[in-house]
């Protein structure tokens, strides 16, 4: 039990230097977000191959989770471009607002009663986000992007959902690369006609970076989180990611003194939306522990941060 936390918290870790990656890197956000799919899809063919733990599974099921692989393709390209337009700090703010529209979508899609305390939790999020948004003119166009990218890991997560305990973590995790890779294949040239650049391929510093991300902060932290799931309940994973904007804002200001650049309003902000956090904490623990929830709370599919 105990090296399962271990390695639950390395993942959270992980997790977090993902937008550090976004402003190390020097490519555009499109060219990180396709080159993360491609080496992330070239390193999970080569394990499950030579593990011999490749799924056979039918081609329509490939293409539904593919699909869902290019809407988590289509987050990380925005969630990129609201770092590159603003700031690590500013993206992975915008970033907590996936609970919001995931309290919108979830009922949508899946035809479900609105939830009226996700909504007031999540609003008091929205509303921190709407403080950030006005504390300065230059960082509007990245907390744009960053609300874009929200909406699509809302929408990743719901249909990801759908696919828990349908094939195995590493089977998922495969195609979903392989979709966003196709995806994002299949509009980058309409993307760098947009947004221009002088070279489509890394420097060897970038490739560096680019093999770390995929990797490590890819790769790795999903099979951490897999593997921590063999002790531990889903619950108690999705509600340890909940802290993971903390980490990143926490690792920007230690590596970029990003917090020289940051308002009084940002900071406001920012306990908005760690209060809707706490309490949305407290209000799943409660739930959680009570004697009918109990028996349903523990068991699930993997958890699907997104960042």
């Amino acid at each position: 039990m105990k090296n399962a936390y271990i390695k639950l918290h390395i993942a959270l870790i992980l997790a977090g230097f993902t937008g550090i990656f976004g402003r190390l890197i020097t490519l555009n956000e499109g060219l990180i977000s396709w080159y993360r799919t491609f080496i992330s899809a070239v390193v999970l063919l080569v394990v499950l191959g030579l593990s011999g733990k490749m799924e056979k599974i039918p081609m329509a099921q490939k293409v539904r989770i593919g699909l869902v692989g290019s809407i988590l393709g289509l987050h990380w390209l925005f969630f990129y471009g609201s770092i590159k337009y603003s700031n690590i700090s500013v993206g992975v703010v915008c970033f907590a607002l996936t609970s919001f529209f995931n309290a919108l979508f979830e009922p949508a899609l899946n035809k479900k009663k609105l939830s009226v305390q996700e909504l007031l939790l999540s609003g008091i999020t929205l509303c921190g986000v709407a403080l950030i948004f006005g504390m300065d003119i230059s960082f509007r166009t990245g907390i744009i992007l960053g609300v874009v990218s929200s909406v699509f890991s809302a929408l990743y997560t719901v249909y990801n959902e759908r696919l828990a305990g349908t094939f195995r973590s590493e089977t998922i995790m495969l195609y979903q690369m392989l979709g966003g890779l196709l995806g994002l294949t299949i509009i980058m040239p309409v993307f760098l006609l947009l947004s221009p650049t002088t070279s489509l391929l890394p420097s060897m510093q970038d490739f560096g970076w680019l093999l770390v991300l995929a990797i490590l902060c890819t790769v790795v932290m999903y099979l951490l989180i897999i593997n921590a799931l063999k002790h531990i309940s889903s619950f108690t994973v999705s509600l340890t990611f909940n802290l993971e904007p903390l980490y990143t804002i926490l690792l920007a200001i230690i590596i970029y003194k990003e917090d020289k650049v940051l308002s009084v309003s940002f900071y406001i902000g920012l306990l908005l939306i760690l209060l809707s956090l706490g309490l949305q904490m407290c209000r799943v623990w409660y739930k959680n522990s009570l004697p009918v929830a109990a028996s349903t709370s523990s068991t699930g599919g993997t958890p699907t941060p997104t960042a």
